[in-house]
């Protein structure tokens, strides 16, 4: 007899689920269920298309119920949702949004690809019309369609995660002035704070208003706006209103069928995507996830991992075992001309995690260029690599810069999944020639500098070490060209180009600790070295030079 198959849901997990199934299995009988009007679309390409980046939403549309049944015989019943599991039976209850009808279908094994959907808060006033949600081709539909009537001249973007980012530059592209209102002292939450800064700066250089460490208290609509009421007592007034606050897993049914959830309301699964009933699997943003790096239990929404939990789970209902990895949290966005991208963990998670730093864990910061720098157009790109204190396991990355700053990240990704070390960083072999890189690669000099800071050879100062610092105890040295300091001086500090270090030694006291500044770093270390070989204990560089100095203290 051949198996029947239900899927719940067909965006990102449900379609590769279903797709993959087919090629592996000609005579099940597939079924897939969404209650929205459109499967498998591209919602990573929504914000886009809100700006006209992406004009036709068609092109979002990756497949149609058509194409699913032409291609793989899968029977694809849209605005039909599932409202209820009978486990004991093994049927649905369908609803069909269009009609109101209702009808029960049976299955051998069901999985549930119900997504997430924007969480919206209980605060006053927060469903007004001017405000919205971006998820569904729907809602980019409505956004447009409301932008273009009402001749939107202005906006509030409430969140800085990946959505209210790119939603940021996009309305920036139509025209639109863009306030963001974020709850954190942040945007985007995945990166460590002195690396947000340079998102902050891209951000304001392109005109955004920022409110962070701000929380709404509540939404008051006017005659013809809103006003957003925010924590500190000021008022923002405008007409539209994008909440992009996170997401909560869709997992109703799940519940209502007694399956096992997590705290967070995700689906519990196995290491093949099984949930408690064994003829149920689940995958996408609505199933718990185990972390790749810290192997604790999480949710990781991205669109990448449910597709690849598609594909496992199809393999699995066809007779495979094939396990689900974990989720490392690998992401990229671009702000404006920029990229910032990260993958594994943050130094706050590790912190959080009772790690301690120069115990647990070492870090580096770094500014390198994206490629050789006598080659026209090469920019600098910053880069953060967390790391054991023995060098064996690399615990995350983060990168912002204006190119390249995807295929590092994704080759220091590549290292952390297949349990590459500091010392693999440093001997990668890459393709090198000058428009696209430099004969040290940034990821080898990310490996180099590791090393160093391992062997003792160089010691970074914390990002805010000149806030922080005692001017009796510590002194700042500049070692600059006169030049480059006419550009920008660091207040305070002792100025001694790196040629001259040697002969000017009995001006800098040994008494005291010496944070280094050059321009990005370089010379910094050299002038650490000359220092330290010659009896200076306390020897200390500051990450990443006056550029990222100036970058992160952009105010």
């Amino acid at each position: 007899m051949n198996k029947k198959v239900i899927i719940v849901g067909g965006v990102a997990g449900g379609a590769t689920t279903a797709a993959r199934l087919r090629r592996l299995d000609e005579n099940a009988e597939i079924i897939l269920f969404e209650r929205g009007k459109y499967i498998s679309y591209a919602n990573c390409g929504l914000p886009y298309h809100v700006g006209d980046v992406i004009p036709s939403r068609e092109d979002l549309l990756l497949q149609t119920p058509e194409s699913l049944k032409s291609r793989f015989n899968i029977d694809v019943r849209i605005q039909q949702e599932v409202t209820f599991i009978d486990r004991a039976n093994k049927t649905v209850s369908v609803k069909n949004l269009a009609t109101s009808q209702e009808s029960v279908e049976s299955y051998d094994t069901l999985v549930l690809a119900t997504g997430s959907s924007p969480i919206i808060p209980n605060i006053p006033g927060i469903r007004s019309k001017y405000i919205f949600s971006l998820w569904t081709v729907d809602d980019a539909d409505h956004i447009r369609q409301y932008i273009r009537q009402n001749k939107i001249s202005d906006a509030i973007i409430i969140g800085g995660g990946f959505i209210g980012i790119e939603m940021t530059e996009n309305l920036r592209r139509l025209g639109i002035t863009v306030s963001l209102v974020e709850m954190l002292n942040q945007v985007m939450a995945p990166f460590d704070f002195e690396m947000a800064q340079l998102i902050h700066k891209t951000l304001e250089e392109n005109g955004v208003s920022l409110y962070l460490g701000n929380g709404v208290t509540s939404f008051t609509e006017t005659d013809e706006s809103i006003l957003v009421n925010l924590s500190d007592g000021k008022q923002l007034t405008t007409r539209l209103v994008i909440l992009s606050i996170g997401v909560k897993p869709n997992s109703e049914l799940a519940r209502s069928a007694g399956l096992a959830l997590n705290a967070r309301g995700g689906i519990v699964v196995d290491k093949i995507l099984r949930t408690s009933d064994p003829d149920i699997f689940a995958v996408g943003d609505v199933i718990e996830v185990e972390d790749f790096i810290s192997k604790d239990k999480t949710m990781i929404p991205l669109a990448g991992p449910a597709n690849k939990q598609g594909r496992i789970a199809a393999g699995n209902i066809a007779g495979e075992n094939d396990q689900y990895p974990g989720t490392q949290g690998s992401a990229i966005v671009k702000i404006f001309d920029v990229c910032a991208a990260n993958t594994g963990a943050n130094e706050k998670t590790l912190l959080k995690n009772g790690l301690t730093k120069g115990k647990d864990y070492e870090k580096l910061i770094i500014l390198q260029n994206s490629h050789a720098g006598y080659y026209p157009g090469a920019s600098p790109m910053a880069i953060k690599l967390l790391f054991s204190t023995d060098g064996n396991k690399i615990f995350g990355a983060q990168i912002i810069g204006k190119e390249g700053v995807d295929k590092r990240i994704d080759t220091i990704g590549t290292a952390i999944r297949l349990g590459g070390t500091i010392w693999d960083l440093k001997s990668l072999e890459f393709a090198y020639a000058p428009p696209f890189s430099s004969a040290k690669d940034p990821v080898n000099m990310a490996g180099f500098v590791a090393e160093n800071i391992l062997k003792s050879r160089v010691f970074f100062a914390e990002w805010d070490v000149v806030e922080r610092h005692d001017p009796e105890k510590t002194i700042l040295l500049d070692v600059r060209e006169d030049a480059e300091r006419r550009t920008y001086a660091l207040s305070g500090a002792l100025n001694i180009p790196l040629g001259q270090i040697r002969s000017r030694l009995s001006e800098i006291d040994k008494e005291k600790e010496i944070i280094i500044f050059c321009a990005m770093g370089v010379r910094a270390y050299n002038a650490a070295r000359i220092l330290m070989a010659n009896g200076f204990q306390n020897v200390k560089v500051y990450p990443g030079g006056m550029r990222f100095f100036r970058a992160i203290h952009y105010k």
